[in-house]
């Protein structure tokens, strides 16, 4: 409880005094009895009564989130032209008062649920796209009274500026930007400059009139219930059309893995039978090198294929070469055997 209250309570215990005293002095004065004292309590309490109500209506207390447009019947424009701050302040008794407006932030919302907006029912801004589609708009306006305008919303609007001036310009710029845009650009690539574009608009037409806006929320977007049915059907379409892409890329990829790995396996064998040419041709030329070096040593040494003649015979023939050039071989008789 303020100051300015306080005394406005003071002021009505003592006229309630002062008509109980009044009271008190009429019933005594009807029964004969002295009524001296009382008298001057009446006058007392009445004269205190009279000074704590003029003090009263003269003095207003404003809240930090308030300010205060003083109406003056002694001014010449019919108000105060400064606006009264927070705290304690004196006006002219029952000359002047003092209409107190906010200045914090207010939400108006507008929304298709009954409980939710500002007004009961579905309150959502009915609008038509570029295209003709009917959507439902569900939105909030966060605003504030300019504190340095009070004086002018006052005159303009007084209590009516919600009503009459921020919802009725917030559906109407609400109408004007969706009829720019196409049903699928406002839900999908267009809905960030549809929001700033409605904001733009409407911060220009509140501070027009002495409102600042602070944001405004696009809450939901509610499609008629044919074109919800269409939107639901194409997207199944598109999940469809989706999914059999990816059965193809899918079967694409897989047979070309199939692919790499038959190339792989090609590969392979190109390069074993490379391989086992390569060693071939490597062993042939060995081969070949190693007969030109044997019959280069024969021809050298000719009694040398002579001699591997004999040493590839068995072991238990015992012979002997006549003549020694000859190349006729006579196994010896059997010395070891007993005479017959």
């Amino acid at each position: 409880m303020n100051v300015a209250e306080l005394v406005g309570l003071l002021a009505g215990f003592t006229w309630l005094a002062v008509i109980a005293i009044l009271i008190l002095v009429v019933v005594r004065a009807s029964r004969n009895q002295p009524v001296g004292g009382f008298s001057t309590l009446l006058i007392g309490g009445i004269v205190l009564a009279s000074v704590l109500s003029v003090v009263s209506a003269g003095l207003v207390f404003i809240e930090p989130q308030e300010r205060g447009v003083v109406i003056s019947a002694v001014q010449p424009k019919g108000y105060r032209e400064e606006i009264l701050q927070p705290g304690l302040s004196w006006v002219l008794p029952f000359a002047e008062r003092v209409v107190i407006y906010p200045i914090s932030k207010q939400t108006y919302t507008m929304s298709i649920a009954g409980d939710e907006g500002f007004v009961q029912g579905d309150d959502s801004v009915a609008a038509r796209t570029s295209d003709g589609q009917e959507i439902s708009v569900d939105a909030s306006v966060i605003y504030a009274i300019d504190p340095n305008r009070v004086i002018d919303v006052h005159i303009a609007w007084q209590d009516r500026y919600t009503e009459d001036l921020v919802r009725a310009q917030a559906r109407g710029i609400i109408r004007d930007a969706v009829s720019q845009y196409g049903v699928e650009q406002v839900v999908s690539s267009q809905r960030f400059a549809l929001v700033e574009n409605i904001r733009t608009n409407l911060e220009s037409k509140l501070a027009d009139n002495g409102l600042i806006l602070v944001d405004f929320v696009l809450r939901n977007i509610t499609f008629s219930p044919e074109y919800a049915a269409s939107v639901e059907q194409k997207q199944i379409a598109e999940q469809l059309a989706q999914q059999a892409a990816f059965v193809v890329e899918q079967r694409r990829q897989e047979a070309e893995q199939a692919r790499q790995v038959a190339q792989g396996q090609a590969d392979a064998a190109v390069i074993a039978a490379q391989g086992a040419a390569d060693a071939r041709l490597i062993e042939a030329e060995a081969e070949a090198r190693a007969l030109e070096y044997i019959a280069q040593v024969i021809r050298e040494n000719p009694s040398l294929l002579t001699y591997q003649y004999i040493n590839q015979l068995t072991p238990n023939i015992q012979v002997m070469l006549l003549p020694s050039d000859s190349p006729f071989v006579f196994p010896l008789p059997d010395l070891t055997a007993p005479p017959q």
